[in-house]
């Protein structure tokens, strides 16, 4: 639809006594027109001492300054009312709360909206719902499996000092730094990019294309959980014995209830026999080059969680914002159930003491470090498109600041708790072994939970009940995720490409659905497990990291910080301190930069189910990888070649952010003697 403007001017002064007679002129000017221009759709905003939370100076060199503006003709807070010393009688306009300064003596404020036909801009129905997604996608399993392992491997309780130290100088600034970005320009991780530095805009298609490579495997595990789940409903769990089909001669039931068992190093728990076995089957995969066929019961699994998925977020926020209402909250229901049940478990106090106990000579090594940078990044997930497309969503003037200090200090606080559920487990099962909790806790990832924790559960009483409660938990961490991963590409292609994809959302969204379950068909062949773990350590990681350290770059050195900060004062009132400032400018990028270097230094050794990745499997994750962000250089040059003027103007065009237009209006202020 095409777009009708219909710009109007007023001129306003400070002093009502001195220029009233100006103010009534121009009251009058706008009554006589007021009937030409409603079929315009124009409307008129006073300018007349507007609010008192602007910017320090809304006037560049050229004295203009351009400001985002809201989504809809209505306010959408209290804030957004009519100005405080507007005009009497002067209809209040949306631009009534915006916080910009009235000019000081003479100068006269010249305010002139642009007001599009275009739909608006959907919104969150409540704050809560924005919260509670926020929360469901930075909690995930990772931080259910991977914390605790990474805890008390790096030295226990003194991890959690640079754990802090990362999270307070690295973490959070980033995740505050998005969700500001995405609040301001209302935009996904595509668009964006032309309000803030356009040459950039390759950042955004990386992005979606690392979110479609995380969705190829992360939903995988899921579909794992699920086939668990199913299997749960039966007196006795299938893991628990080794009389079934799958088990071999090596499987060995051993607790302390079952005297005259022998454990040699050759010996399988029935728990690990039924994960490898049965419902991996991995057994069948020689390695990469040999994936073998697909399991069918997985692919049925798969594509019912796909299917979830797809109901969930075909209408938007709208749905979704309802469905992390239960997704969201139901693991924090059985995290404390387990954490109850645990703590009442014989030996659990052996795993605390294991999970807590400081050993304050690890933090001389700098993989204690590298760890904890890396998991408070990947925890909180900045990079992945998602914090921007969910803020973009919120009320202009929502307090982005205060939802990100929440929202992270929830998922550390989470990660902290689901240790104690994990390692009181662990402390059970080697008190029942008659072993060390380092012998027991020696599997990271997927087996820790799917093998060591799954069998503890088949040991304890009502182990059915605990069994289908866990399983559900492990789903709806999955699922706020993925909910949250593809949200962020579905957003990024509606903002950029709205005419055509606007008001087919619903086929978008199924055929995204389809691309991201065909790409998942390799993770579940028999040695799809060998893919995931290839996806996980190589292809998405180091690319990730390495796409948000150029938009940190791009935001702090080319958009600018000042800028950056005139923007957050516009929407929230207030100007980001010297720390955020500090942050946003040197340490992100440092800390960012701290772990490409560590991870090409200290490349992780790749092993599973003793099965030694060679070389070339290396290779061939590093090419996932660079496939993803080799479109920041590529967009680069496409953007310079296809600019007009000397290579000096198209070099200042790049970098010279544009004003937003897109589903929503704009503001100019003009400061005019």
């Amino acid at each position: 639809m095409e777009t009708k403007d219909m710009m109007m001017t007023s001129m306003s002064t400070m002093d009502k006594e001195e220029n009233g007679g100006e103010l009534d002129k121009g009251r009058e000017e706008i009554e006589g027109q007021e009937e030409e221009t409603q079929q315009e759709n124009g409307r008129l905003v006073l300018a007349d001492g507007l609010g008192d939370r602007g910017p320090k100076s809304l006037t560049s060199g050229s004295g203009q300054q351009v400001s985002n503006g809201y989504t809809t003709s209505t306010p959408q807070s209290p804030r957004e009312g009519s100005a405080p010393g507007s005009a009497a009688g002067a209809a209040p306009g949306p631009t009534g709360g915006t916080g910009l300064t009235g000019p000081l003596g003479g100068l006269r404020t010249l305010v002139v909206q642009q007001t599009s036909l275009e739909r608006p801009r959907e919104t969150w129905s409540k704050k809560m719902d924005f919260l509670l997604s926020v929360i469901g996608y930075a909690v995930d399993l990772g931080n259910v499996w991977r914390f605790p392992y990474i805890c008390y491997q790096n030295g226990g309780g003194a991890f959690l000092l640079p754990y802090l130290l990362m999270a307070v100088f690295g973490g959070v600034p980033l995740f505050y730094m998005e969700l500001a970005l995405g609040q301001f320009h209302r935009s996904g991780c595509i668009s964006i990019w032309k309000h803030i530095c356009p040459i950039f805009k390759g950042i955004g298609f990386a992005i979606c294309i690392i979110a479609l490579y995380i969705a190829f495997y992360y939903n995988t595990i899921m579909a794992w959980a699920l086939y668990y789940l199913l299997s749960s409903f039966r007196p006795t769990l299938p893991w628990t014995t080794c009389t079934n089909s799958w088990n071999t001669a090596n499987c060995n039931h051993y607790l302390s209830s079952d005297h005259n068992v022998s454990w040699s190093n050759s010996s399988t728990s029935p728990a690990e026999e039924f994960y490898t076995r049965h419902v991996l089957q991995v057994h069948l995969s020689p390695g990469l080059h040999q994936l073998g066929s697909i399991s069918w019961q997985l692919a049925l699994c798969l594509l019912f969680i796909f299917t979830i998925v797809y109901f969930s977020i075909w209408k938007g926020v709208k749905t979704s914002g309802k469905v992390v209402w239960v997704t969201a909250t139901f693991p924090y229901l059985v995290l404390l159930v387990l954490l109850i049940r645990g703590a009442t478990l014989p030996g659990a106090w052996r795993g605390v003491v294991f999970y807590l106990k400081p050993d304050w000579e690890k933090l001389l090594s700098t993989t204690v470090w590298i760890d904890a940078a890396a998991q408070i990044f990947f925890s909180l997930g900045p990079g992945f498109g998602v914090l921007l497309a969910f803020a973009s969503y919120n009320p202009f003037h929502n307090n982005c600041y205060k939802d990100a200090l929440v929202t992270s200090s929830v998922n550390c606080l989470t990660s902290f708790l689901s240790g104690f559920v994990i390692f009181t487990v662990l402390g059970y099962m080697a008190e029942m072994r008659k072993q060390n909790v380092d012998d027991v806790a020696k599997d990271a990832g997927p087996s820790l939970l799917f093998i060591i924790y799954a069998e503890a559960i088949a040991n304890m009483p009502a182990a059915t009940f605990f069994a289908i409660i866990f399983f559900l938990m492990i789903i709806m961490l999955g699922l706020d995720s993925t909910f949250a991963g593809l949200e962020g590409v579905i957003t990024a292609m509606l903002d950029e490409f709205p005419h055509f994809l606007a008001k087919r959302r619903e086929w978008f969204v199924l055929g995204l659905v389809c691309v991201c379950y065909l790409g998942a068909l390799s993770t579940l062949t028999y040695g799809g497990a060998f893919v995931v773990k290839l996806f996980e350590e190589y292809a998405t990681g180091p690319a990730v990291i390495t796409v948000v350290l150029l938009e940190v770059i791009a935001v702090s050195w080319f958009y600018g910080t000042n800028r950056f900060c005139n923007d957050i004062q516009v929407m929230l009132g207030f100007y980001p301190g010297g720390f955020w400032r500090v942050c946003w400018v040197a340490i992100c990028p440092c800390f960012l930069l701290f772990i490409i270097i560590s991870f090409l230094a200290f490349p992780p050794e790749v092993k599973l189910f003793h099965y030694q990745y060679p070389s070339w499997t290396t290779v061939l994750g590093y090419c996932i990888g660079v496939s993803s962000f080799i479109c920041v250089p590529a967009y680069m040059v496409y953007h310079l070649l296809n600019s007009k003027g000397t290579f000096k103007q198209r070099l200042l065009k790049s970098i010279t952010p544009q004003p937003s237009t897109d589903n929503h209006r704009d503001l100019f202020v003009t400061n005019a003697i």
